[in-house]
Formats: structure tokens, sequence, C-alpha cells
């Protein structure tokens, strides 16, 4: 595009133009999603079914399985449609609700991960008050708030990124719609656009792993001062997945989002994006499944209850089936 063009559209970007390739990245992430959907579907109907997992850490646990379900549809998709059809065109409107969703859903992960560690730090540091501090209205009321602030968060700062003028080229070397990508299409003055985004990234995730950080210094202190390896070993597993999932999404998001624009090898930056926007969706409940043991036997009792529930559908069938005949 000219200079003197303003962008309508823009180009997405897949990993390769080789077609073998392009349908390897196609068949690889479409894998994912779906293994994302059914492992976050089955968590959900798992801890809505079984009413001993109707604590506060499960209700939380919920919630990131929606969140990850909701992050992961915003990306992977529309990838998958370039990857193997080679449609790179997203309107400036698609774009621009694709920004506003990714950062919706990354913020309001990022607080309930956050919140997940107050949660855990409660409960193993203050296990006495832990219903009195951790009751239902509070874990709803900080599911909300993280959600309104997220609104807010993802309005600005696609608001603010709109309102460049895109006129230098409408290529997004990226496979979805992000910040750092468009900044450099601009042909407007982004530096405040730079430093608002950097600034109020580098506060609210710094923030938030200052938080889970110094609440597993906590729990930590307490769960090592515990009589028995068992008790250890059983508190452990209820952080490590946790503390898993923080490594993968702060890092990876910290790469790509808080360094300089200019910055940045291209292919790098889209491999690391995976991290950020696909691994944590799928990586949680394979983690939060396999490390937790009250999630695995409510799987298998709904599992059971479910098999139960379709043999006696079928013997009634079969014999309603044989008493007709007769």
């Amino acid at each position: 595009m000219s200079n003197s063009t303003i962008a309508t559209e823009f180009l997405l970007t897949g990993f390769s133009d080789v077609w073998e390739f392009r349908v390897l990245h196609t068949m690889l992430f479409l894998l994912m999603y779906l293994a994302t959907l059914t492992g976050n579907l089955l968590i959900v109907a798992v801890i809505t079914v079984d009413q001993r997992l109707h604590t506060p850490m499960y209700f939380f646990i919920l919630n990131l399985s929606v969140w990850d379900m909701c992050y992961i549809s915003v990306t992977v998709p529309k990838a998958c449609v370039i990857f193997l059809l080679n449609n790179r065109v997203i309107s400036v409107v698609g774009c621009a609700a694709q920004i506003f969703l990714v950062l919706l859903c990354a913020y309001a992960e990022l607080l309930l991960l956050t919140i997940m560690a107050r949660d855990r730090y409660v409960a193993i540091c203050q296990p006495l008050h832990y219903h009195a501090i951790m009751t239902p209205r509070v874990c709803v009321q900080m599911t909300l708030a993280s959600v309104l602030s997220g609104l807010v968060y993802a309005g600005v700062h696609t608001g603010n990124t709109f309102h460049l003028s895109f006129c230098h080229s409408n290529v997004v070397h990226q496979f979805f719609c992000d910040i750092p990508s468009l900044l450099k299409l601009s042909c407007s003055d982004t530096l405040t656009n730079e430093i608002t985004f950097f600034v109020s990234a580098t506060i609210i995730a710094g923030g938030c792993f200052s938080f889970i950080t110094m609440s597993y210094i906590h729990i930590f202190s307490t769960v090592l001062k515990f009589p028995t390896r068992r008790e250890r070993r059983k508190a452990f597993s209820t952080c490590i997945p946790h503390i898993l999932i923080v490594i993968v999404f702060l890092g990876s998001g910290a790469v790509v989002n808080l360094k300089p624009i200019s910055d940045s090898p291209l292919l790098q930056d889209m491999i690391i994006s995976v991290f950020y926007s696909i691994v944590p969706p799928f990586l949680n409940p394979v983690i939060y499944t396999l490390r937790n043991k009250q999630i695995k036997e409510a799987i298998w009792l709904v599992m059971r209850r479910t098999l139960t529930s379709f043999r006696k559908i079928i013997t009634i069938s079969t014999h309603s089936y044989f008493d007709c005949k007769s």
C-alpha cells in the first residue's frame, strides 16, 4: 500500500508459504483447539455436577476454564483459515474486535491466576479462617471485578490503537491482531501508545507476579513446617499446577509485549505468541486433571454415571422393542 492510502483491512501472516507446512500447522492448531475445548468443557461439567467440588478453589478453576475456551477461540479458528485456505484478510473492525477480546481474556486470566494464588494462601496459611474469608459472595465479587476491570483495560488500549492512522502497510506480521504488530504499521506518532501500553502492562503484570510470588513464599514457608511428608505433598500438589501456568503465561507474554516495538524478529515473536495465546489454555485442563486427585475422581464418577444411564436407556429401549414385537 502506498503512504497516502489509509488501511481499510489488514493481512495476517502464517508461519510458512509452503502448502505442506500450512497443512501441518493447521492440523496442530486444530488438534490443540479441539483438545482445549474438550478438556475445559469436561472440567466445567464435572465441577458443575459434583457437589463436592463446589468450593472457592474449584469455582476459580471453572472460571479459568471458561476464559480459556474464549481466549483460544479468539485466535485459533481464524489462524486455521489463514494456514489452510490462505485467506489472510481481516477487516479493521474484525482486527479491533480481536485485539479487544485477546486483551480482555488475557487480563481476566491473569487476575484469576492472581486470585487463585490468594485462595491457596488463605487455605494453607490461614485454614481456620478460610471459609470466613473466601465466602461465595467474595469469590463472585472478585471474579466480577476482574472481568469489569478487564473490559476497561481492553477498551482503553483498543481505542488508543485505532485512533492511529495505518498507511505504511497493511500486512500484520502475526497470525492474529495484536497491539505491538499494529503499532509497527502506523504512520502516526506511536510513542504515547507505546509508553502507555508498556507502563500499564508492566504495572498490571508486575503487580500480579509480585503478589503471586509473595503468596507462594508464605505458602512454601508454611508448608515446610507441616509435620508429615503426606501433608506437604498434598499442599504442594495444589500449588504446582498453578505455578506452571503462571510461568508459561507471564513469561511468554512478557517476552513479546514488554520489549521495544522495533526490536522484534518477526518469526520469533509469532512462535512465542503461541506460548501465551494457545499453550496456557491447552495446558490448564491437562495440568489440573492429571495433578488433581479430586477432579480425576469426579471425572470417573461422572463417566460411570453417564455409562450407567446410557446402559439403562439401551435396556429400556430393547425391552420396549421386543414387547412391541410380541
